[in-house]
């Protein structure tokens, strides 16, 4: 018999539902704590402040200089071609210094006395707008010593992302960066509960202007450094809040609409923690570092961060723009190399780009290069599993060949953990084999406080996220219209239950903030989430996410394509940067734009040189996208990478389309946490994709 790494738990379900599922060690009851004095967001710091008070807590590196030079870039404008001038950067950081947790613990005293000496209180919402760093976490931290809820924020947000951040819940402090003032100044004005700001960077980079219009708005100003002095100088006990009370207004990145602040209360927190330290006390070694560069503003990276706190890991802040050698100046390591991590957390787009950077360095090292990694990456795909032959393949194929893809992350990275969506299989089993064998996936959204499976590093294995987290329960519910059934009866099933998520538990949201209908639309009354992603449970009790109910869509025939699952798969093609699968009712098959991974495209036209129509490697890069020969070039990769993975006939693409320029939440094609906007992709495409589709 199979064994079981989830149980049933509970009296027989209602027709349409599977029995929920826990985790099978702590199946009896759900986990709501890491430890019995853990009650609430301040007992987490606290905790290590006393365990481990000359550990190191947090590390950071100041700018030195950030070089900008202005280059010429040619492209095809209506068919001419242009010169336009594009900006380069490149970075300068010093070496990483580090605040002790007893250090941390004083710096969290200081500005909590700030924020009750400039008026907050529990009745006041404080709003953190700014990028991921130490000064962000002292502040949550802060707010949470004084039972003060924090709002968040994205530092890639506009103007009408802020103000709604700010009017909704009548913000009355604020922090931000020195870069981000310039937006905060352009809706002032309409931010009338707006009284304290809270600032830090360097002067210069201070747009000029925005802090005399913020000032002039009758908002009390205070720059980093003035504000520690301040709290330093009026200390204040703590006043900690109860379990219910909220912590965190945690907006969602609104893919979908306006984002939705989800209320997180210090129970959910505390809950989280203590279910993910279950599955997890592998990563808690004596020399464990974590690397932080995610969003805070996103609850993947806020919940791993309060966990590593509690746990006593040191977490090494840096930036997706100075994480390799890529962007730095000469002589001046990446973060990754500076820091050496054990620990990387990465989302499907960070660990596609990693792949993909490795294979284009391999392919430019030539062919004997090419040759002896490729060898290396399949001797350990055949000898997985094989007593003894394992183990001298993986050693000899390490010291070898994989020692310097390592050294790119440090060299010490045991543990890559995968959250927000899906990776691909191929994705995973290529990191698996070249940069860490412990490729941990997770899964969760805002609602069920981020982590509702992991994959413990014991189980780890690619295509499923795990094991229900101990703090929750989840259950399967019907989704007819799919044809996905919980009892296992749906017709590709193969006797496998599946069906629509449902999670609940102590690290569930009760409410979205002044949202009761929306609450209800996704909220039983007995307290189960409704989550919208569609999954599967394996044999042995894993948890398989196969699809979302908002993105399947239904094709002429009948059948239905999964959009996100298709994207997941195709954007492991080496040519491939970022992808938008789109499908119609009048289509057989599904089309996709494609954003093309530069460097491999460049370098597999060099390989097809003399190839009729198809234009030389080093053309203007507008040129090649609008290449109908390219297009074709592109559309056989993608469609030979679907039937790699046992893609149907019908889920293989008709056609592509080719986007120029990179897509980023500050050209709107992404959310801020990484998310296609979709409608905003399809409706810049919509000429190009009438001529070709369906």
């Amino acid at each position: 018999m199979v064994h079981q790494h989830s149980v049933e738990v509970g009296p027989p379900a209602p027709a349409g539902q599977s029995r929920p599922r826990r985790y099978h060690k702590t199946a009896d009851k759900l986990v709501d704590s890491p430890g019995q004095h853990i009650r609430v967001v301040a007992d987490i710091l606290a905790h290590s402040v006393k365990r481990t008070p000359s550990s190191r807590a947090i590390g950071w590196r100041d700018t030195i200089k950030v070089h900008r030079e202005l280059r010429d870039v040619k492209k095809i404008v209506d068919g001419e071609e242009v010169t336009e001038k594009k900006e380069w950067t490149t970075f300068e950081l010093a070496d990483y210094q580090f605040q002790t947790y007893a250090e941390l613990g004083a710096s969290v005293e200081q500005v909590a006395a700030a924020l009750v000496a400039t008026g907050h209180s529990a009745r006041t919402v404080f709003n953190i707008y700014g990028s991921t760093s130490a000064h962000w976490l002292t502040i949550a931290n802060a707010c949470a010593r004084q039972g003060i809820t924090f709002a968040t924020a994205y530092d890639s947000l506009g103007q009408d992302g802020l103000r709604h951040s700010i009017q909704e819940p009548e913000v009355y402090g604020l922090f931000t960066n020195a870069p981000l003032l310039g937006t905060l100044a352009a809706v002032v004005a309409d931010t009338p509960s707006l009284k304290v700001l809270v600032w830090d960077g360097k002067a210069e980079d201070v747009p000029a202007g925005a802090l005399d219009k913020i000032r002039a708005a009758g908002v009390d100003v205070h720059s980093w450094d003035d504000y520690v002095a301040l709290g330093r100088a009026k200390p204040v006990e703590a006043t900690p809040p109860q379990p219910d009370d909220v912590a965190c207004l945690m907006y969602t990145s609104g893919s979908t609409g306006a984002p939705k602040a989800v209320e997180i209360t210090n129970r959910q927190i505390v809950a989280v923690i203590g279910g993910t330290l279950h599955l997890v006390q592998d990563l808690i070694t004596p020399d464990a570092c974590f690397i932080a560069y995610l969003p805070l503003s996103h609850i993947f990276e806020l919940a791993v961060e309060f966990t590593l706190l509690f746990a006593g890991i040191v977490i090494g802040y840096g930036s997706v723009k100075t994480l390799t050698d890529t962007n730095m100046v000469p002589g001046c390591l990446g973060d990754l190399r500076a820091l050496k991590p054990t620990i990387l957390t990465g989302v499907p787009t960070v660990y596609e780009t990693i792949r993909k950077g490795l294979l284009a360095k391999v392919a430019a090292g030539g062919r004997v290069r090419a040759g002896l990694f490729h060898g290396a990456v399949a001797a350990k795909k055949y000898t997985a599993g094989v007593p003894l032959v394992e183990g001298i393949v993986r050693g000899v194929t390490d010291a070898v060949v994989f020692s310097k893809v390592k050294e790119a992350t440090g060299g010490r990275l045991k543990y890559a953990i995968n959250g927000g969506a899906g990776v691909s299989v191929e994705t995973q089993q290529f990191l698996m084999r070249c940069l860490t064998p412990l490729f941990i996936q997770g899964w969760g959204l805002t609602e069920t406080t981020a982590l509702s499976c992991v994959l413990p590093p014991s189980l780890a294995r690619p295509g499923v996220v795990g094991v229900p987290v101990p703090c929750v329960e989840i259950q399967l519910r019907d989704f007819d219209e799919a044809g996905y059934k919980a009892d296992g009866t749906g017709p590709a099933a193969r006797g496998r239950q599946q069906g629509e998520i449902c999670v609940r538990g102590p690290s569930v949201f009760k409410r979205y903030y002044n949202g009761p209908d929306l609450t209800a639309e996704v909220l039983t009354s007995d307290g189960w989430h409704l989550t919208g992603d569609i999954g599967e449970w394996t044999e042995d009790g894993l948890l398989a996410i196969i699809d979302r109910k908002k993105n399947l869509v239904k094709l002429q025939g009948g059948e239905y394509v999964a959009l996100e699952r298709l994207e997941s798969i195709y954007k492991s093609c080496a040519l491939v940067a970022n992808i938008c699968v789109y499908a119609t009712s009048e289509a057989t098959r599904p089309m996709a734009i494609i954003v093309p991974a530069e460097p491999a495209l460049r370098s597999h036209l060099g390989s097809s040189s003399g190839a009729p129509d198809l234009p030389a490697k080093d053309a203007e890069w507008s040129t090649i996208c609008a290449s109908a020969a390219v297009r074709k070039v592109v559309l056989g990769e993608l469609n030979a990478t679907g039937k790699r993975a046992g893609l149907k006939p019908l889920e293989t693409l008709q056609t592509v389309l080719l986007a120029d320029e990179e897509w980023t939440p500050q050209s709107g094609h992404l959310t801020p946490a990484q998310k296609l906007q979709r409608k905003t992709i399809i409706h810049q495409f919509e000429r190009e994709i009438k001529k070709v589709y369906p």
